[in-house]
């Protein structure tokens, strides 16, 4: 999933998920936009399913956010649709740790595992174009479904 194509902003991305689904309940939390679903706030936070960083982490630094204008989007998959596309989950990594695998975790417009929750059934895309975006909204629908059926 790599396109050279027209960069699509976090603007677009955050106003596409917000008018996409329902019962959401968008966070500021651990240094990142995240995406919880909370059908009825039954619970404090909900259930995460997507979320937005700009900046690296104590313990996420392998995507190198720190970079000008560079973001991740990470959506929570289903362990079939995760397994779909990059096969076996790898195992939890060490605590300040990645995954397993050959993956360039900083290369723009990528869809690589999460760097830190791959293990989770995570993905991350950086800066992802128009196109690749297009194809990100199946994952995104694949997440929030997911997370949605643990009501």
């Amino acid at each position: 999933m790599k396109m050279n194509c027209h960069i699509i902003s976090q603007e677009t991305i955050i106003k596409y998920i917000l008018n996409e689904f329902n019962h959401l309940n968008p966070l500021e939390t651990w240094g990142e936009l995240s995406f919880f679903v909370n059908p009825g706030m039954k619970l404090k936070r909900g259930k995460y399913f997507a979320t937005l960083k700009s900046k690296d982490g104590e313990n996420d630094k392998a995507s190198n956010l720190n970079r000008e204008s560079v973001f991740r989007l990470s959506i929570g998959l289903p362990p079939k649709e995760y397994e779909d596309i990059f096969g076996s989950r790898p195992p939890r990594p060490v605590k300040g740790g990645i995954v397993e695998g050959d993956y360039d975790f900083t290369a723009l417009n990528t869809l690589t595992p999460h760097p830190v929750y791959g293990w989770m059934g995570w993905v991350a895309i950086l800066n992802p174009s128009e196109t690749n975006f297009e194809r990100c909204k199946y994952y995104l629908n694949a997440a929030y479904s997911k997370a949605l059926k643990a009501f």
